[in-house]
């Protein structure tokens, strides 16, 4: 019986992956829509930036389009991520959320299944963006800092997903849902340290950096793509792997007591 139970869970986790690739395919102008802009930030920012010499709190040795790499898939990732929430509002207004809560599979799986989804999309957006940067200037990493860069992908990933899930859970406007979410990602865009040196923020805004679970993700692919680094490695992936486990956590929480009219 808990066999036939685990066996349906995953054979929903597996439908629900499978939908949201399908539907991510089948929409090109999603699919456009959703690495053009971040790839013009890195096109027009980078190579500007490149031409006006050394930038202060860039080490050197480490041109602008090197630095800005990372921050740019950090981006990607972070608005990659807020579509799974979309997408259960989406759902809902159609009536095929209904439809697969009221199925006998536990909500867990249908959290997990839109997490893989959502997880899934984005890292594939965020490779673009990599091979975008590498034929933009960037240097091409190594093969152990490109497996770790995608240890950070997934984290930062399933960071924002599950940040996205949760206030899905709660809202039933989709209009509203993209002002709420638009408020947030750029403020946490702007300061993670995507677009410049975290050693140039003032004090104040250095700090509320530090509250910034995208400022660690950034800071991890950048030592794991260029090298470069502001904090250790280690206290990178700690955090962000902290904030990744209460986000999915408080997802899944919020989404397991949501009601469906």
């Amino acid at each position: 019986m808990i066999a036939d139970k685990v066996k349906g869970d995953l054979y929903a986790i597996y439908s629900i992956w499978l939908r949201e690739m399908l539907r991510f395919f089948r929409l090109k102008s999603r699919l456009f829509g959703s690495v053009a802009s971040p790839f013009f930030f890195l096109a027009f920012l980078g190579i500007g930036f490149n031409n006006i010499g050394r930038i202060p709190g860039i080490p050197e040795g480490v041109d602008y389009m090197s630095f800005l790499t990372p921050g740019i898939i950090g981006m990607t990732l972070l608005f990659s991520a807020t579509f799974a929430g979309l997408s259960v509002l989406w759902d809902r207004e159609f009536g095929f959320l209904k439809e697969i809560m009221v199925s006998p599979v536990s909500r867990i799986a249908i959290v997990l299944g839109r997490t893989a989804g959502g997880l899934t999309t984005g890292i594939l957006q965020a490779l673009i963006i990599m091979l975008s940067g590498i034929l933009l200037g960037m240097g091409i990493p190594s093969i152990q800092g490109l497996i770790l860069s995608l240890v950070f992908m997934i984290l930062i990933a399933t960071t924002f997903i599950g940040l996205g899930l949760a206030f899905a859970s709660k809202m039933e406007d989709m209009s509203g849902f993209s002002l709420i979410m638009n408020f947030l990602i750029f403020p946490l865009f702007f300061l993670s340290g995507a677009l410049y040196p975290l050693d140039q923020f003032p004090e104040i805004i250095k700090i509320l950096a530090y509250f910034n679970p995208l400022t660690y993700g950034v800071d991890g692919l950048r030592y794991c793509l260029i090298g470069m680094s502001a904090f250790s490695p280690l206290t990178d992936f700690a955090v962000l792997g902290v904030c990744c486990a209460a986000m999915l956590f408080l997802g899944a929480y919020l989404f397991e007591t949501t009601e469906v009219n």
